[in-house]
């Protein structure tokens, strides 16, 4: 999984590059982003939430329980959520305008709005393939295949570097806007990015033949003990709600023309975002991708303490990783942001704030991945009640931070100011989560999990203080611009990487051998 989601996440590094290469972070670049997250934020209200968190523990629950593995169970929970998505995926096409107006902030130009509707309408069908795909993931998840959904980004990142090459042939006015941009430019940009998340879900189709699974549309929904599914839906769905309201004040603020014409704005907040979510996705999301259906079959079972134990050992494996993971943003953000971001239209200064933005964002990174495996410890015992009420206190602090730093700061950094708010949030929320959890479970060992994040932290701190005087020097005499840049984060990220691995040999961390000790051993087949 983890070398699967490196490949995907990597691939995802250069497609970001290319993109923001191409189109900037300002103008263009800017109103693709707002265009290209509407798609994710509906499908996320729709049906998101209630796949990736709901379908795991019934699907487990169906194989054990149903005479035919539960097999007719899955493919009426893939019909479903077909239907409702193609549903709705011709609807929001009509209602893109209205869509638009609810997340883009009041300040943008009347060209800016309409090319966002127009890339909208494009954009809009990928949630039935987001939502296709995230059933079949969780089909493959059950039946103990973790790898294919990992993988399958990858082909939607190249489907999407191969558009940005293609949109560089295409003539055009110079500099690109809104208000120039050709209309086979939008058509290029449109049809090629949903092209890739169509290769994404149909590149899954194999991996389900081989585990013999065979999907047929069936629209027998009565009486197949979906409602289960409907009676936890509900809380997902004001879990996601809340989310995407929350969400709603951060992409209004973040598109302000004030500071998105200055490349500070929500296509430097969507850049940021994407790498902080790296470490996360191959570690934390490769962990709970392991553990929930294991957590899933303990609480069925009655086995707390086996669930507990796995937890805790999710725990302590996310943070022997993504503890230094989130020191390094912190030294290593501008120069990291550099080389990814400051080419052709993104400036070495932009880039550079990204990596700022990046850095802030670190602070909340080990919180939110924590936040995410225990709340999957909820979803396996079948409670989606409980998450859905600690969520409104993250979202309730994300907009309490976020409205009076943006409106505080100056122009230039009120979007770090959403940055603290995001990273606040999540501490706030793995606190409440912690004691709620601990106390359903009869206790987390709270010890134990501290005990290893202190040893990584400490294995962390001496490299990164050589790292970040080692990326000030190369940056004073090479330069800030790509070259300087470039040497900094190659030799910085080394001696930074070598000493953490050394320093936490020397302490003892085991849970970095276990976590590395299997992805070296595959990369040396």
């Amino acid at each position: 999984m983890a070398v699967g989601t490196i490949a995907s996440r990597g691939t995802g590094f250069v497609r970001n590059a290319a993109i923001a290469a191409v189109l900037g972070v300002e103008g263009v670049g800017g109103v693709f982003n707002l265009a290209n997250t509407t798609p994710n934020i509906v499908y996320e209200l729709l049906l998101g939430g209630i796949l990736t968190s709901v379908l795991v523990p019934v699907l487990v629950r169906a194989a054990k329980s149903d005479a035919d593995g539960g097999e007719a169970y899955a493919q009426r929970l893939l019909s479903l959520a077909v239907i409702v998505l193609t549903i709705a995926s011709v609807l929001l096409v009509l209602l893109a305008p209205a869509l638009v107006g609810l997340y883009a902030s009041p300040t943008m130009t009347h060209d800016e709005r309409e090319l966002a509707i127009t890339l909208s309408r494009f954009f809009l069908p990928q949630m039935l393939f987001y939502g296709a795909g995230a059933v079949m993931g969780a089909i493959l998840n059950t039946r103990g295949r973790f790898g294919p959904p990992m993988w399958a980004p990858a082909l939607n990142n190249l489907v999407v570097i191969a558009n940005c090459a293609l949109f560089l042939t295409l003539p055009g006015t110079t500099p690109l806007s809104p208000g120039t941009i050709t209309d086979t430019q939008v058509l290029v940009l449109g049809i090629g990015t949903t092209l890739g998340i169509v290769a994404q879900t149909v590149a899954l189709v194999p991996s389900l033949r081989s585990v013999g699974f065979t999907f047929r549309l069936r629209t027998d929904f009565r009486g197949s003990g979906l409602g289960k599914v409907a009676h936890m839906a509900k809380w997902v769905l004001l879990y996601v709600a809340a989310n995407q309201l929350a969400y709603v004040v951060v992409v209004r603020l973040a598109t302000q023309h004030s500071i998105s014409t200055a490349g500070r704005g929500y296509a430097a907040y969507v850049n940021a975002f994407v790498l902080w979510q790296l470490p996360h996705a191959v570690v934390g999301v490769s962990v709970i991708t392991a553990l929930l259906p294991r957590m899933s079959r303990a609480a069925a079972d009655g086995r707390l303490d086996d669930m507990r134990e796995q937890l805790n050992r999710g725990l302590r494996l996310a943070a022997a990783l993504l503890i230094p993971a989130a020191v390094a943003y912190i030294v290593l953000g501008r120069v990291l942001a550099t080389v990814v971001f400051g080419h052709l239209r993104t400036s070495v200064d932009q880039a550079q704030f990204i990596g700022v933005l990046l850095a802030v964002f670190a602070v909340g990174l080990v919180p939110f991945s924590a936040y995410q495996l225990q709340l999957r410890a909820f979803y396996a015992l079948q409670d989606t009640r409980t998450p859905t009420l600690i969520n409104l206190w993250v979202n309730a602090t994300l907009v309490a931070v976020d409205v009076p730093l943006f409106f505080a700061l100056p122009d230039r950094y009120r979007v770090l100011g959403l940055a603290v708010g995001h990273a606040s949030s999540f501490v706030v929320g793995l606190v409440i989560c912690s004691r709620v959890l601990s106390r359903r479970l009869g206790g987390l060992d709270h010890a134990v999990v501290v005990r290893t994040a202190v040893r990584c932290l400490t294995a962390a701190a001496l490299p990164a203080a050589l790292a970040a005087l080692l990326v000030a020097g190369l940056l004073h005499g090479l330069g800030s611009g790509l070259a300087g840049s470039l040497a900094g984060l190659a030799l910085g990220g080394a001696v930074f990487v070598v000493g953490y691995a050394v320093l936490a040999r020397r302490l003892r961390i085991q849970e970095l051998d276990e976590l590395l000790g299997p992805v070296l051993a595959r990369l040396r087949r």
